[in-house]
């Protein structure tokens, strides 16, 4: 044992071969004299100030040792705290150690003092909670809130703001600037959307035209979560180190994440296929239903399969939501990552579910705030103007109305990436440490030593 104030015994060591008294052990006497005899001391309520108090010496001989002090608790009465003796420093306890409640070494037993005799908890002042858990980066190693979560993904986009919002920004100019030329160049010169309101038009025109638009959506979707993959995928690298306190170059996040991207594509592919298939099989048997000549019926059907369909889907998706960060932290396959993230949200959906749809409001609502007067502006600087907007005059987009409406967007995506990215990363790293203690792995890795031990103080163990 350390001699060193908060652990150092108030009282004498015991001799060699000597049994220390049981009951707790003599109490300290000031002592003028090697022969002066001291009177028993009598403990009350009106002690003596902390200063007041001197280091113990040993009783010369012959002289009569005060009495043991009264049972546990040093009160008489279970639960009801008798005295305590200040240590060194003034603190009570083990030796003026402020974190034990019980009498140290020279008064009993070392160690804790027994419960439910008024003892002092953490801190010397009653039970106060465990101690801050450590902290190396954005998030506390401990199960985390709602909020911290949150804040975890803000922190590390304000904490590295270089590196965030450079691949942020990066990924939106870029997917943006294809969508625009796509759009430009080739989709306005096929789609026609106009046929799609016009109540004359032939089936065989609404065919076409319906094909056309949708053929015009889906090709600036898939650039949209193109630039979507990567973008989480670099953002995932960097917002796992930075749990860690520790900062990654955009070209270090490349670099980490590029063996998965194909990985990353197939998954991200592969969700909305199955919730799609999911609310196909729902909604055949109404579509088959009304083709045999039951129209009401069948679309009763159709819309009630597709509403439990729906809630399959959504179940899967949210069970499946953890897949991509164990992808890209634990370089998992496609199925094992989505293996993974099921035993993950096992017994947790409603939270994950809560969460995720929490950060998608936050997300939508700040992309609007930036996009929507951007696109008023758009409409109002194009030819048609209001107007022809409103009226859906015009079926080709000017090139100044996709110009301004993409600077809206690429300044929404840059904003809401590391949002959407940071709150499932996080919550991901969430629920091992609630699951598999991964706080201990992480203080390791972040070069906390003896984390989760008893000579780590101030930290606390994962759980």
């Amino acid at each position: 044992m350390k001699d060193t104030p908060g652990w150092a015994s108030p009282g004498s060591a015991p001799k060699d071969g000597e049994e220390p008294a049981q009951g707790g052990a003599t109490q300290p006497a000031d002592q003028t004299g090697a022969d002066e005899q001291q009177p028993p001391s009598k403990w009350s309520k009106e002690q003596p100030a902390p200063a007041q108090w001197t280091t113990p010496s040993p009783q010369a001989p012959g002289q009569t040792p005060p009495p043991p002090p009264p049972g546990p608790g040093w009160g008489g009465h279970p639960g009801h705290p008798g005295p305590q003796q200040p240590g060194p420093g003034g603190y009570p306890g083990a030796g003026g150690h402020p974190g034990y409640g019980g009498p140290g070494p020279g008064y009993g037993p070392p160690g804790y003092g027994p419960p439910g005799y008024g003892a002092p908890g953490w801190g010397g002042g009653g039970w106060g909670g465990p101690p801050p858990a450590a902290k190396p980066g954005v998030i506390p190693l401990r199960p985390l809130g709602v909020g911290e979560i949150l804040d975890g993904a803000v922190s590390t986009m304000r904490a590295h703001w270089r590196t965030v919002l450079g691949i942020s920004l990066t990924v939106a100019v870029v997917t943006q600037i294809a969508a625009i030329l796509l759009q430009g160049l080739v989709l306005n010169d096929t789609a026609n959307s106009d046929v799609l309101g016009d109540s004359t038009a032939t089936p065989s025109e609404l065919s076409r035209a319906l094909g056309e638009t949708l053929l015009s959506t889906s090709a600036v979707l898939l650039i949209s979560l193109l630039g979507t993959i990567v973008a989480t995928a670099l953002l995932t690298t960097v917002t796992s180190r930075a749990v860690l306190g520790k900062s990654v170059t955009t070209a270090e996040a490349w670099r980490d994440a590029r063996p998965q991207l194909l990985k990353l594509f197939g998954l991200t592919l592969l969700l909305p296929l199955i919730g799609g298939l999911i609310v196909g099989v729902g909604i055949l048997p109404g579509i088959l239903l009304a083709a045999g000549g039951e129209g009401g019926s069948g679309a009763a059907l159709a819309v009630l399969g597709g509403l439990g369909a729906g809630v399959v889907a959504l179940w899967l998706m949210i069970r499946f939501s953890l897949a991509s960060p164990a992808l890209m932290l634990e370089k998992q396959s496609v199925l094992k990552s989505m293996n993974r993230s099921a035993k993950l949200v096992r017994g947790s959906w409603w939270r994950v579910f809560g969460i995720q749809l929490l950060a998608a409001i936050i997300a939508n609502v700040v992309a609007s705030i930036v996009v929507i007067p951007f696109s008023f502006l758009a409409v109002a600087l194009d030819g048609d103007g209001f107007s022809g907007f409103l009226t859906g005059s015009g079926s080709n987009l000017g090139w100044t109305f996709l110009v301004v409406s993409g600077i809206g967007s690429v300044i929404g995506a840059t904003l809401t990436f590391p949002i959407s990215a940071g709150v499932t990363v996080l919550l991901y790293v969430d629920q091992r440490i609630r699951r598999e203690a991964l706080d201990l792995e992480l203080a390791r890795a972040a070069g906390l030593q003896d984390y989760g031990s008893d000579a780590a103080p101030g930290t606390t163990p994962g759980s």
